[in-house]
């Protein structure tokens, strides 16, 4: 059978021109919500991602090493413009893609922009800087300097929003970038490519390949990249690290969670109630700052557990196209197979389900990639359910008598992303945002993101960070130029000091 005349077929964009992938052929990209194919995906080979590379590597060399920051900027800057005005457009793309909420994506695209006029603001202040040294006759400065080609490799849950954490800053600081996105996920990364050009980036500053691990695997394992950037899963970050460690590539990592949102006793119990749902519940749970451990102390845990169960038993789940949906799809069956199997666990494991655990069976939802809001109640922290990443809807509830217990559950995982604390105590504040071991910590907050801000996480999360001035830090690099004007001959056979 013929392919449908209603998929659209994408190229690989490779140093400004749309190409055909080198004999590897297409895949189909299939809408969660529906579960059919309406985009073709080019399989990018080895060939066609070292074309990539070279590209980039050219562009850089020869371009974009040598255009000044303020006129990066002016890139950026239209960039940024003309992605909010296609942020209506882009944001039923990628829900069409990924199944989340188009009042969620809308919000990613327009973040989007807010981060290139970030970084945009930065690309001409990239200052150096001069050390007095002991001598006087020797004048001794730094530069910053960009590293040259960067590969970014993102996720399929948020592909634009991750993006975001990642490019701008490579760009601002001077690099060009090759751009690896999920094969789950591609089609807003290859339309992102159509706005690159439109606002006249030099050809090959950006380019995209597609594909499943291999292309990842050869972006990293080719040769010719100066940096990884990568989201997504543990095991596959451990694969990237490894890969990259012997070519001894740096690479920035940006892994999974099981954040701990804690709620004391002396908390805004509506403004916890609210809270607790953002963390786990938007986004349809599959997000790697997901509040998937509620930590409740004993005195509110029933009031609380009573307040969430009633209201997620309510959330409106339908077509992430519609602005009135509030939970969309699980993003592909893959997934959708793995929640499955971890609420299957927790049943055995005798964690008590008091709302959801099961695929949505009926209605005009029974075809879509649906599963229902999911609390697990008094969740002990060595259950599977609390210590392994699910990314899915599936919330574990933990009460806990003293703040001194609420600390060490919280610490007690593999994972140090994220975690959010509910109080209204100033004191309790500073002493458990200071306590707990993860590279985020929000208060009488959760999921609420910024430019400005460092992101980024600890142990088993990962390393580096994304955005704020530490997020442009990890794409330079430092040169450092010693001159000695003395006239003074030197002894060859001594350390100059």
């Amino acid at each position: 059978m013929g392919r449908p005349e209603t998929l659209t077929r994408y190229q690989l964009y490779i140093g400004g021109c749309w190409v055909e992938p080198a004999g590897k052929g297409y895949f189909p990209s299939y809408n969660p919500y529906t579960q059919e194919p309406w985009a073709e995906i080019p399989q990018a080979g080895p060939e066609d991602v070292k074309a990539a590379v070279a590209a980039a590597r050219d562009t850089f060399d020869r371009v974009w090493s040598k255009t000044s920051g303020i006129d990066r900027a002016k890139l950026m800057l239209r960039l940024a413009d003309i992605m909010e005005e296609e942020g209506p457009r882009m944001a039923r793309l990628e829900s069409t893609d990924n199944g989340k909420v188009v009042r969620e994506t809308s919000s990613q695209m327009l973040f989007l922009a807010r981060v290139l006029r970030f970084y945009a603001g930065y690309a001409d202040k990239i200052w150096g800087k001069v050390m007095p040294l002991d001598r006087s006759d020797v004048f001794d400065y730094a530069t910053m300097e960009p590293l040259g080609v960067i590969g970014i490799i993102t996720a399929w849950n948020s592909p634009m929003a991750l993006m975001a954490n990642k490019l701008p800053a490579a760009l601002a600081a001077g690099n060009c970038v090759v751009v690896k996105p999920s094969e789950h996920a591609s089609v807003t990364t290859l339309e992102f490519a159509k706005l690159v050009e439109k606002a006249g980036f030099p050809a090959g500053v950006f380019n995209v390949v597609t594909g499943d691990g291999a292309t990842g695997s050869a972006l990293v394992s080719g040769g010719g990249v100066n940096k990884i950037s990568f989201t997504g899963s543990g095991h596959v970050g451990r694969k990237i690290a490894a890969a990259a460690g012997e070519k001894l590539i740096p690479v920035i990592l940006e892994l999974g969670g099981k954040s701990p949102n804690i709620v004391f006793e002396d908390a805004d119990i509506n403004k916890a109630t609210v809270g607790a749902l953002a963390g786990i519940f938007s986004a349809t749970g599959q997000t790697c700052i997901a509040g998937s451990r509620l930590l409740v102390q004993r005195t509110v845990y029933d009031e609380l557990l009573k307040r969430i169960t009633e209201r997620a038993a309510k959330i409106r789940l339908g077509d992430p196209l519609d602005m009135a949906t509030e939970m969309g799809t699980v993003a592909n069956e893959p997934q959708f197979n793995r929640i499955m199997d971890f609420i299957a666990s927790a049943k055995k494991e005798g964690a008590r389900l008091v709302t959801g655990g099961e695929r949505v069976a009926e209605g005009n939802l029974a075809k879509g990639l649906f599963v229902k809001p999911t609390i697990f109640a008094d969740v002990r922290n060595d259950m599977t359910l609390a210590q392994h990443e699910i990314f899915g809807p599936v919330l574990s509830v933990i009460p806990f008598g003293t703040e001194e217990e609420a600390i060490e559950i919280a610490n007690d995982t593999p994972f140090g992303l994220a975690s959010g604390i509910w109080t209204t105590s100033l004191n309790r504040m500073h002493r458990v945002s200071k306590a707990l071991r993860t590279g985020m910590v929000w208060v009488n907050t959760y999921r609420a993101v910024a430019a400005q801000t460092p992101f980024g996480g600890v142990k088993e999360s990962g390393f580096g960070r994304e955005r704020g001035q530490e997020g442009m830090m990890e794409f330079l690099t430092t040169k450092n130029v010693m001159i000695n004007f003395s006239e003074q001959e030197r002894d060859p056979f001594a350390v100059q000091t």
